[in-house]
């Protein structure tokens, strides 16, 4: 008998032709989520303020102690200090093999300032109240709760993903403000007191860069960080399928695409606010 070689072909050029028209497709899917919830902003604000205002206390404090990880708070802190301690143990020991180390203080306030203290933040959100996100419109897409609401004439869409953008977007200005303190003072206890470096030369360097701007640029990033984890994690979760693993699968996918996209924005808004080349005023750097 003999077998005819075109089907094999044949299917082997329809798979290839399915994988871009599915990846379209994903994206228009995704973008059209995205478009909805932000849409019904207005309606999650004047409708469902009370949920709004529940999903604000869960975000910050949760309901458990926040040793037992309640609320994302502690999490922001704890993330935020120990990364700063790395920067300012290596920045420091950088420094003074070229001599420099006075200036350890100039490299804290433009390290957490522009790229550290954003990023750690936006993923401890991510891991913290994003998954949470993903669990929880997972748990509800599954259990039919989703179908439920949208068969009682109650938009799902503001009900559950608005809300959920708006509460982050509040309670993000609050948790940065945390992390970027905590950034400052864990690596000014590691060079001043742990390594001895002089309090006056490192605080004087440290205000001589630390401008307004670059405050006002980095609460920019975690604000658009913030935003893109609500988005994520809130459309996996929605459209989660597969039973309680499918959940799981879907905070898994969320998170990692959380990460990857945060980390393409920070260099895309870097370039954007700082330039290809930044500036340093306070050392004549135009």
């Amino acid at each position: 008998m003999v077998v005819s070689t075109r089907w094999p072909a044949a299917h082997w050029v329809r798979a290839r032709v399915r994988q871009p028209l599915g990846l379209m497709t994903g994206l228009g899917r995704e973008f059209t989520f995205y478009g909805s919830v932000i849409a019904g902003v207005p309606l999650a604000v004047v409708k469902y303020w009370r949920h709004v205002m529940r999903q604000i206390g869960d975000i910050s404090f949760g309901g458990a102690t926040l040793l037992a990880g309640g609320g994302a708070i502690g999490v922001v802190f704890a993330m935020s200090a120990v990364a700063a301690t790395q920067v300012g143990i290596e920045g420091l020991r950088g420094l003074d093999l070229l001599g420099m180390g006075s200036l350890s203080g100039l490299l804290s306030a433009i390290l957490n300032t522009r790229e550290l203290a954003p990023v750690i933040a936006s993923i401890a959100l991510a891991a913290k109240v994003g998954t949470g996100f993903t669990a929880q419109l997972g748990a509800m897409r599954i259990s039919e709760e989703i179908s439920a609401l949208d068969a009682m004439a109650i938009p799902s869409l503001p009900f559950l993903a608005s809300t959920r953008l708006v509460s982050c977007l509040i309670c993000v200005v609050p948790l940065y403000v945390v992390g970027l303190l905590s950034s400052y003072l864990a690596s000014r206890l590691v060079i001043v007191t742990f390594s001895g470096q002089s309090a006056g030369t490192y605080d004087y360097y440290f205000h001589l860069m630390l401008t307004p701007t670059d405050v006002a640029y980095s609460f920019v990033k975690a604000i658009v960080f913030a935003t893109i984890i609500a988005l994520v994690h809130c459309s996996y979760g929605y459209h989660a399928y597969g039973g309680p693993e499918g959940v799981g699968r879907a905070a898994g996918r969320a998170l990692r695409t959380s990460i990857l996209a945060i980390g393409i924005v920070d260099l895309l808004l870097t370039l954007t606010l700082w330039g290809l080349v930044p500036s340093a005023p306070a050392l004549g750097l135009p």
